[in-house]
C-alpha cells in the first residue's frame, strides 16, 4: 500500500539529488562556460603557473617597470590588468605582506604624520598568489595615481576618506564610475575575498590593522565582473597606458647618491625613510623608522631598482579626520636614484587619467633601470640628503 509515510523520504531523496545535480551544473557553467573564454579561471592560472620555470630565458618586458620575465609568466598577466591595492603603514601594520611582489609602489601621507602605500600588482604576481595586507582606505591622491593604469584599474581598499569636500574619496569613486565595477572595496566584497587576521604578526594589534586579501581573490572578483584584461566592451586596459621608458641597468663603480634619507613629517621619525645602494645587486634597500624594512611574506629586506622622488605640494585640510591633499596635476621637482646615481629633473600630469612623466633638464624623459620603482611623494618643503 503507497502511503505519504513511504513517499516522502523518496520524494525527499530525489530533490536533493536534483538540487546536486544543479549545483554541479552550475558550477561547471560558470567556471568553464562563463570563464574559460576570458581564459583566467583558478584552474587555468594553475596550468599556466605549474609551466613557469624560474630558470627559462627572461624574453617578456612587463610594461609596467620594464623588468623581464618568462613567457609563461606573461601567459597570466596579459589576461588581467592592473591591480593597485591600498597597505598602510602605521607602526602596528609592520612587516607588511606583499610589497616586494609590487611592480611599482607609491608612497604619500594618509593622515597627520602617517605614511600610507600603493602597490601595483601586474607581472610580479604571476608566478604566484600574494598575501596582501594590512588593507586600508581609499585617498584621494591615491585615486589619481591609480587612474595611470587603465581607464578602470582594479583599486582594493577599505572604506576611505567620506567627509564633504576634495577629500571625499568614496564619492569621488563614484563620480569615476568606478563603484561595483573595478572598485574593490572590502565594504562591498567581504568574506572570503577579505579577511581579518588577528594573529598574523605574532602580537595584539588593533582591528584596523588585521585587513587582509590575495592577489588571485581580488582578480577572480573582477573576473566576475567582465573585467580583465578588456572591459565589458571589449576594450583592453593598456590601449590607453602610457608606458614608462626603460633601460638596462648597470652599477656605478663610485655611486653619487650611495644613500638616500629624507622624513615624511617633522617629528615622525617612525616614518623616516632611508635607501641605501647596494652595489652587487645595483638595488636600494629599504630602512622605515631606522630599522630594516621587511615583507612578512619572505621575511627580506625591501629593495627597489629605481626610487623616484616627486615634490607635489602638500596640505591639511584641518579637519577631525587630518586627511591630507596633494597637488597631483601640473608640475614640479623631482629627483631619480639608480644604478647609485641620481638625476634632477621636474614631473608633469595633465590631469588625472594623464600619466605622470618625468623629464630631466634637457626636456628629455627620465628612463628607469628594469626592475621595480618606488615612487616617494614629498612635500616641496622636504629636504632630501643623498
Amino acid at each position: 500500500m503507497i502511503t505519504m509515510k513511504n513517499i516522502a523520504p523518496k520524494v525527499l531523496g530525489g530533490l536533493f539529488g536534483l538540487y546536486l545535480i544543479s549545483a554541479g551544473i552550475s558550477y561547471l557553467l560558470f567556471t568553464y562556460v562563463i570563464k574559460s573564454p576570458q581564459g583566467i579561471n583558478p584552474q587555468n592560472v594553475a596550468k599556466t603557473r605549474g609551466k613557469i620555470d624560474a630558470s627559462a630565458p627572461k624574453t617578456e618586458e612587463c610594461p609596467i617597470n620594464g623588468k623581464m620575465f618568462t613567457k609563461a609568466e606573461r601567459e597570466i598577466w596579459e589576461k588581467r590588468r592592473p591591480l593597485t591595492v591600498m597597505i598602510e603603514n602605521h607602526e602596528e601594520s609592520r612587516p607588511q605582506s606583499g610589497l616586494s611582489s609590487a611592480d611599482v609602489i607609491y608612497e604619500a601621507i594618509a593622515e597627520g604624520g602617517i605614511t600610507r602605500f600603493m602597490g601595483v600588482f601586474y607581472c610580479g604576481a604571476s608566478a604566484e598568489e600574494v598575501m596582501l595586507g594590512p588593507v586600508r582606505s581609499a585617498r584621494t591622491y591615491f585615486l589619481d595615481m591609480a587612474s595611470e593604469y587603465a581607464d578602470y584599474p582594479l583599486y582594493a581598499h577599505v572604506g576611505g576618506a567620506n567627509r564633504d569636500g576634495p577629500a571625499d574619496a568614496l564619492q569621488q569613486i563614484i563620480n569615476y564610475g568606478w563603484d561595483g565595477y573595478n572598485d574593490l572595496n572590502q565594504f562591498s566584497i567581504g568574506f572570503p575575498t577579505f579577511r581579518r587576521d588577528y594573529e598574523r604578526l605574532g602580537r595584539t594589534v588593533a582591528t584596523e590593522h588585521t585587513m587582509y586579501s590575495t592577489t588571485d581573490k581580488l582578480w577572480d572578483v573582477a573576473s566576475e565582473r567582465e573585467l580583465t584584461n578588456e572591459d565589458k566592451k571589449g576594450n583592453k586596459w593598456n590601449e590607453s597606458y602610457t608606458p614608462w621608458k626603460f633601460t638596462d641597468g648597470k652599477a656605478s663603480a663610485s655611486p653619487q647618491a650611495a644613500s638616500i634619507s629624507f622624513p615624511f613629517w617633522a617629528g615622525y621619525s617612525q616614518y623616516a625613510v632611508k635607501w641605501t645602494y647596494d652595489a652587487a645587486t645595483n638595488t636600494y634597500k629599504r630602512d622605515n623608522g631606522g630599522v630594516p624594512h621587511q615583507d612578512l611574506n619572505n621575511d627580506q629586506q625591501l629593495d627597489t631598482t629605481n626610487v623616484a622622488v616627486l615634490f607635489m605640494k602638500l596640505r591639511s585640510l584641518n579637519d577631525a579626520e587630518k586627511h591630507m591633499l596633494y597637488t597631483t596635476t601640473g608640475t614640479g621637482n623631482a629627483l631619480v636614484f639608480n644604478n647609485g646615481d641620481v638625476v634632477k629633473g621636474t614631473w608633469s600630469k595633465k590631469d588625472r587619467i594623464s600619466r605622470t612623466i618625468i623629464k630631466d633638464s634637457g626636456g628629455r624623459e627620465i628612463p628607469f633601470v628594469r626592475g621595480p620603482i618606488w615612487i616617494e611623494i614629498l612635500d616641496p618643503a622636504t629636504t632630501v640628503s643623498y
